[in-house]
């Protein structure tokens, strides 16, 4: 007997989702560009505050001193915890990312239900409102204390080593790609959770979403759009190598596009497509 494609396929759900999404998300970037900017720009400012918070408890747990040590380590746990929320809050916010929308536009073009060109508007809109909404985040920061002293601090010395990987040449570049391509496996790999119908309570649907979060802050994994914001909000405040800032996030988003576009959006496009099973089978004996 052969076997039946719905069982051998569990992830259809997930993939009529995405490609419902796609839509509206094609949609909006067309004639209702403004708008999609608008969602766009609130994920970049969710992701500016929550990953400053970040820091913040790092510098906060630093600063208890218990004589041979400190709580910094502790600190790092939570500030990645607290930054795992920002996935959260741009979900049921219904905001624009660029690191999950990579997957969208891959499983989109898997199934031909856009073009290239579309998805490229989808990303190239994605990204700057992202941009612009951490530009909003860095420009209040600047003109008030939230980064100051030990927040700065933990930021600049954040952004030095994120440079160190550009400026270190081939090996340097390697090991960015590598932390980007886990970045947005881990980001996207959460999302495909969230959409596939089978977790229905969104407490672990958010448990999902920060898990996923945590696990890339707490590595010291690379996100193009939080490096953007980071670079941003330390920019404004002491300057920054405008070269190797742009090496860095361009290097994270081909490391984001590898890690979600292509491990998770390619890869569950390609083994839920029942069509090419049916296609490619031998045919059933007499």
């Amino acid at each position: 007997m052969a076997a039946d494609p719905l069982h051998l396929f569990p992830g259809k759900q997930f993939i009529s989702t995405i490609l419902d999404a796609l839509e509206t998300k094609t949609a909006m970037s067309g004639d209702l560009a403004r708008r999609y900017l608008q969602r766009a720009a609130m994920a970049g400012i969710i992701i500016g505050l929550l990953y400053a918070a970040n820091y913040a408890l790092v510098a906060a747990f630093d600063a208890i001193d218990l004589g041979s040590t400190t709580l910094r380590p502790l600190g790092r746990i939570v500030g990645a915890l607290t930054f795992g929320w920002a996935l959260v809050f741009i979900y049921y916010s219904k905001s624009e990312l660029l690191t999950s929308n990579m997957m969208v536009v891959s499983i989109g073009g898997y199934y031909r239900r856009t073009t290239w060109g579309k998805a490229l508007r989808i990303l190239g809109l994605c990204y700057l409102g992202n941009a612009l909404g951490g530009l909003l985040v860095a420009l209040l920061v600047r003109f008030s204390t939230l980064a100051d002293g030990p927040v700065l601090a933990e930021m600049v010395a954040s952004v030095e080593h994120k440079l160190e990987y550009v400026s270190a040449g081939p090996a340097g570049w390697g090991d960015l790609v590598v932390r980007a391509v886990l970045c947005n496996f881990l980001i996207n790999m959460a999302m495909l959770l969230v959409y596939n119908g089978l977790i229905r309570e969104d407490v672990m649907r958010s448990a999902v979403m920060i898990t996923a979060v945590f696990l890339f802050a707490f590595l010291g994994l690379e996100h193009s759009v939080a490096n953007t914001v980071l670079f941003t909000i330390v920019g404004l405040r002491e300057g920054i190598d405008l070269g190797l800032a742009a090496g860095n996030v361009l290097l994270a988003l081909l490391g984001n596009y590898l890690g979600g576009g292509l491990l998770v959006g390619f890869y569950y496009a390609y083994v839920n497509d029942d069509a090419r099973y049916l296609r490619d089978r031998p045919p059933a004996g007499p």
